[in-house]
This record gives C-alpha cells, sequence and structure tokens, in this order.
C-alpha cells in the first residue's frame, strides 16, 4: 500500500474542504494526517465503516477537535460516508463541523474545548478494563493540550488504574495558535514528564509511517502493565512548503494563489 500517495490525497482534500468553506485549521489538520494513516490504513486500529459502531472496534478519540478536516477526510475516504458531503464542511446545516462532531459516522465523541478528549478516553478506557472487553482506547492529543490541567489529572487517573489499553498519542508540532510552544511556555522534557507519570514513552517521527507502523503494531501485542504514550515528533502544515513551520497557518485560509500553489505541491511531493 502507498502510504505516501494516501497521504497526500487526504491533505489535498483537507486543502479543497478549507479553502471551499473559508474555515477551519489546516496547519494542525495536516499535521496528524499520517498518524490517522498509518492508525487506519496500516490497520493498527480494529474498525469498520459499514458498522461504525460495532461492540468490538477499537476507540480513537480525537481530542485536538479543531483538526476535524483531517479526521472527516480519512474517514470519508474509508467509506464512513460520501466523500462528496465533504464539500459542506463548515457549510449551515451541516453535521460537518469545524469542531468534531459525533453525530458523523466514525466520530467518538465531540471535542474541540481542549483537554478533554484524553479524560473521555480515560472513562472508557476504564470502563473496558471493568467490564474485561479487548479493545483498545487511542487518543490523539495536540501538544497544545499540554497546557491544560484536566490532561494531567487524566495522566494521574491513567497511572493508578493502569490502564494498559489506552494508547495516548501527542501530535508534537511545537507550535499553538500563537506563537512556538516553547516560545509561550516551555513544555520540555515531554518526554521525562511522561516517564514520571508511569507512561510507557515512545518518541518517534510522526511523518515516518513505517516507523508509526511498527510501533503501533508492538503496541498491539504489548504485555505491558502500563498506559503507553507515543510522542509524534511532527510539523505543523507538513506537506506544503510554505505552510509549514508557519503560526500563521494554524486557522488561516488560503486565498487562490495559496491553493493553487499548494495544490500544486501536494501533486508533485514524492
Amino acid at each position: 500500500m502507498n502510504f505516501i500517495k494516501i497521504s497526500k490525497q487526504i491533505r489535498s482534500l483537507i486543502l479543497n474542504m478549507i479553502y471551499n468553506s473559508k474555515s477551519g485549521h489546516i496547519g494542525g489538520s495536516f499535521s496528524c494526517v499520517d498518524i490517522l494513516v498509518s492508525l487506519y490504513y496500516g490497520k493498527n486500529i480494529k474498525f469498520n465503516p459499514k458498522k461504525p459502531n460495532f461492540k468490538d472496534r477499537d476507540r480513537l478519540i480525537v481530542s485536538k477537535g479543531h483538526a476535524s478536516a483531517a479526521l472527516y477526510s480519512v474517514l470519508s475516504s474509508l467509506g464512513y460516508f460520501n466523500k462528496k458531503e465533504l464539500n459542506k464542511y463548515c457549510k449551515n446545516n451541516t453535521r460537518l463541523a469545524t469542531h468534531l462532531n459525533k453525530a458523523v459516522p466514525g466520530v467518538e465523541f465531540d471535542t474541540g474545548s481542549l483537554g478533554h478528549g484524553l479524560g473521555v478516553g480515560c472513562g472508557i478506557a476504564y470502563s473496558a478494563k471493568l467490564d474485561k472487553k479487548k479493545y483498545k482506547v487511542f487518543v490523539l492529543i495536540s501538544d497544545g493540550e499540554l497546557y491544560e490541567g484536566s490532561t494531567w489529572e487524566a495522566l494521574i487517573f491513567a497511572n493508578n488504574h493502569k490502564l494498559n489499553n489506552l494508547v495516548l498519542i501527542v501530535d508534537r508540532n511545537k507550535q499553538i495558535v500563537m506563537d512556538k510552544t516553547e516560545e509561550c511556555m516551555v513544555l520540555n522534557p515531554v518526554q521525562e514528564k511522561f516517564k514520571s507519570f508511569g507512561f510507557k514513552t515512545i518518541s518517534t517521527d510522526g511523518h515516518s509511517i513505517k516507523k508509526l507502523n511498527k510501533i503501533f503494531k508492538k503496541i498491539k501485542n504489548s504485555k505491558t502493565l502500563n498506559p503507553t504514550v507515543v510522542i509524534a515528533n511532527t510539523i505543523k502544515g507538513k506537506g506544503v512548503s510554505f505552510m509549514e513551520g508557519n503560526v500563521k497557518w494554524h486557522h488561516s485560509v488560503p486565498n487562490l494563489q495559496e491553493f493553487k500553489k499548494a495544490k500544486q505541491e501536494l501533486k508533485n511531493e514524492n
């Protein structure tokens, strides 16, 4: 399977959605594409587009709900809903809202207010352990959510209850809406902080689907008694040169010239 080609196609869909709706968060959507492609197309989570709510599915909570365009694009490409519906993104009377909406098949929980997704994921994981269910719970958060106290409360809960069925993924693109994270309030050393909270901690290139697949497959077969965190080091705006690492593209919408240039880059990217 050509994962690079799939990631390009997903980013191109995101670009179309945000350009057409004149709304959305393109930088943070682009940064997590390869993570989502690895999880879904790499068959690293259990899912079924024809039966989105089947009981034994793995749960994925995308806590960074402003990256809705990324998840909607992946879900539609997998057949959860008709891809034509992406044209309604952020329009009036649509279920494809700017922030994730669980009315959309494949979306587990409404997210958008940062810092809430991990707590929800911990609750689902704890419930699964009590009910002796075998599914795993994946939670994708932004590194900006590491500024939220509720995130650290959830980490304490996960360690205390030994939620070894919980996999936290941090989209570590090192930027928030205002600036680089380390310029606003220092987060490092992130890896050591997670270790001190009892998490099995893995750091990797968040744009290498080969590495992500290898890590997620190991996690699937792991016998660890602790929750796991994957720190995915990413680039905000990944895939389009003038967007990469540019804080402007947290919430900006491309004009026609920028749209055409971005489309061409995504088309030509190897």
